[in-house]
């Protein structure tokens, strides 16, 4: 392997390449965590894997089978109902501090949290699935600013403690329901030390090849206790080193001339690119800010052959939906009509008539 061909084994360490049937619950656990805070655009990152419909993902994340909560770094992610305990036990403490300090600012320190707590696990009781507005107002919390930092807080602590998760979707408003009333807890626990190894096998297995720093960032745990991890499952893992830097992949060897060429229409905040510390693998450098921000604002990306080629935004109108470009290079019309067909996988996802400019 060689760097330029590294970007062709994330994709099939990824599942973009579609080489085996998976129900969206197997993608999602897979892949470990999918970062979702754009749900629209997290449900396609499932979707873009395998061959269900918006509305089966929906489905399945309305039974539970896939759970969106706040898990790994202070954002939302996919997971699946089997893995969800186990990565609470190991991620959920850091991620916490982080909720906790931020209610702090307004009054809310540990013990006041916990009576709070009391009061949602009441409110919620018996399948009782409500919008974080519905909690705060009979929780008789203000708001407290217009983005709502506090009730943002005291949700995000409720989920890292394992209360509470997603509930079923209403409509368009998203709501809460308790954990354990969606997925049974399991009997035994990992400790710290098993759930780590097994969180680093999952994350090189799927997301490989990947450095130590790559594995870090995604898992938001620091790099020595990552470094542990790596030491655990080492023998389990392949690993090659390129400009003395060590990538770490998977047991099962891809040969390149497995590869074949591609074209993906990817969604905003993409594990292809948000999984990984560095991204010039997958884009160029002079093209990254094209493709997100310096303050992690990600765009939907169009791939191909494993490269960021262009950027695209879906505008929803009420007969049709419409797909615009942006190449980072002029592409020739006969080139962009094999690009285009790319957009199919889309179309069969929403179920709908797609028109792309």
């Amino acid at each position: 392997m060689i760097h330029e061909e590294i970007s062709h084994h994330r994709l099939v360490a990824q599942k973009l390449y579609k080489s085996s049937p998976c129900s969206p619950q197997e993608i999602v656990q897979h892949l470990g965590a999918m970062q979702a805070q754009d749900y629209t655009m997290a449900k396609w990152a499932i979707g873009s894997r395998c061959d269900a419909s918006e509305k089966e993902i929906e489905e399945a994340i309305d039974s539970g089978k896939i759970i969106r909560t706040h898990i790994l770094r202070p954002t939302w992610h996919f997971v699946s109902a089997e893995d969800i305990y186990w990565m609470l036990d190991i991620s959920g403490p850091q991620v916490n501090r982080m909720a906790i300090s931020a209610a702090k600012k307004f009054g809310y320190d540990i013990k006041k949290l916990e009576q709070v707590k009391i009061s949602i696990e009441k409110l919620l009781a018996g399948n009782n699935h409500l919008t974080r507005e519905e909690i705060m107002r009979e929780l008789n919390v203000k708001k407290t600013s217009s983005d709502d930092f506090l009730s943002a807080a005291i949700m995000m602590n409720a989920e890292l403690d394992g209360l509470v998760c997603n509930g079923k979707m209403r409509g368009k408003k998203i709501t809460y329901a308790l954990l354990e009333e969606r997925v049974s807890k399991p009997k035994s626990k990992l400790s710290k030390e098993e759930g780590l190894a097994k969180l680093a096998k999952r994350y090189f297995e799927s997301h490989g090849p990947a450095t130590l720093l790559d594995f870090s960032w995604w898992s938001g745990f620091a790099p020595t206790i990552c470094k542990s991890a790596i030491n655990a499952i080492e023998l389990q893992l392949n690993h090659i080193t390129i400009d003395n830097q060590d990538y770490w992949f998977e047991k099962t060897s891809h040969n390149v001339d497995q590869f074949r060429e591609s074209v993906h229409f990817l969604p905003a905040f993409d594990e292809i690119l948000i999984s990984y510390k560095t991204r010039e693998v997958s884009i160029l450098t002079e093209h990254q800010s094209n493709a997100f921000t310096n303050n992690g604002i990600f765009k939907p990306i169009i791939l191909e052959n494993g490269k960021v080629i262009g950027t695209w935004k879906r505008t929803v109108k009420k007969d049709q939906i419409k797909i615009e470009t942006q190449f980072f290079h002029e592409t020739e019309i006969h080139k962009k009509e094999i690009l285009f067909e790319a957009i199919k996988p889309f179309e069969n996802y929403l179920e709908s008539k797609v028109t792309i400019e």
